[in-house]
């Protein structure tokens, strides 16, 4: 299973090789996720309408390995903005993909951008 989460890494911003065009901002939830594929990885995207921002991070919660995070509750910890896994409620930062229970690995994370009311996901492969 571990091979499963090697493929996912974090792609700062200043990194992006590629800027994958994922769907219509219309095509997410307000206040919620989806999930894209991207080669070979599923990877959650959040419009958190509250905040007016826009997250992606892998779909895979490390926990129990389920493609689950896209469905997952989004929020806040101390200002922190996160999502927990609809399964196991274990949370992760938004931003950097932080566990933010303190009992595993982070998570992947990926910029995002709007352009022409299209969602881009940029990654560095």
């Amino acid at each position: 299973m571990e091979e499963i989460l090697e493929k996912y890494k974090t792609t700062k911003e200043e990194d992006v090789k590629v800027w994958f065009k994922a769907a219509s901002v219309n095509d997410f939830p307000i206040d919620g996720g989806a999930c894209v594929k991207y080669k070979d990885k599923q990877i959650a995207v959040f419009n958190f309408a509250r905040l007016n921002r826009w997250y992606a991070c892998q779909n895979i919660c490390p926990h129990k390995m389920e493609m689950v995070l896209s469905r997952g509750m989004i929020g806040d910890h101390k200002g922190i903005p996160k999502v927990a896994c609809p399964l196991h409620k274990k949370t992760f930062s938004l931003e950097n993909g932080e566990n933010l229970n303190g009992d595993m690995d982070a998570i992947a994370t990926y910029p995002v951008k709007i352009e022409a009311e299209n969602v881009y996901i940029g990654f560095s492969d």
